[in-house]
């Protein structure tokens, strides 16, 4: 749970340059491949990643709408990336503006519960972190280079000329 906005938004900004890191990385041939049948492909994990944003967002009353409620995804990765870096921004901004330290330990209703505000900021990064975590297995299991995010992926480590530690 966070209890300093300032805290949420330097961990929010590194983490969203990671999400952009895990999109760019996407092609256009691999975007929609279902690797299973029970898995989403990466386009839809990424469109679910920014629903999110704007959902949790409303809901727990950083957005007066939720914009994308009704929208279908982008055509193209370029696409979502944008959309993904707006609402990003828009709800750094949100946060910066509408929320404070002192009320970070309201609750606000939330899928059936009540959570902090401060609870709410966790688990949008968490809820990201989990499905860029499924995007890179996917992202494997397609042929696609693997960015590091806390850390040097294998492709990384080659690049530098040494082994992937194992």
């Amino acid at each position: 749970m966070y209890r300093d906005i300032q805290d949420f938004i330097t961990d929010w900004q590194h983490e969203s340059a990671n999400t952009v890191k895990i999109f760019s990385g996407i092609t256009e041939e691999t975007k929609a491949v279902k690797i299973n049948p029970n898995i989403r492909s990466l386009e839809r994990l990424a469109w679910h990643i920014i629903e999110t944003i704007t959902e949790m967002g409303t809901k727990a009353g950083l957005f007066d709408e939720n914009p994308l409620e009704h929208q279908a995804a982008p055509a193209t990765i370029a696409e979502l990336t944008a959309v993904y870096k707006l609402y990003s921004q828009r709800l750094t901004e949100a946060v910066q503006q509408r929320w404070t330290n002192e009320n970070l330990t309201e609750e606000v209703p939330m899928y059936g519960e009540n959570w902090s505000k401060g609870t709410v900021l966790s688990v949008l990064i968490s809820h990201e972190a989990h499905h860029r975590s499924q995007m890179t297995i996917i992202m494997r299991m397609v042929g696609l280079p693997v960015p590091g995010l806390y850390g040097p992926s294998q492709e990384e480590w080659a690049a530098m000329g040494m082994p992937a530690m194992r």
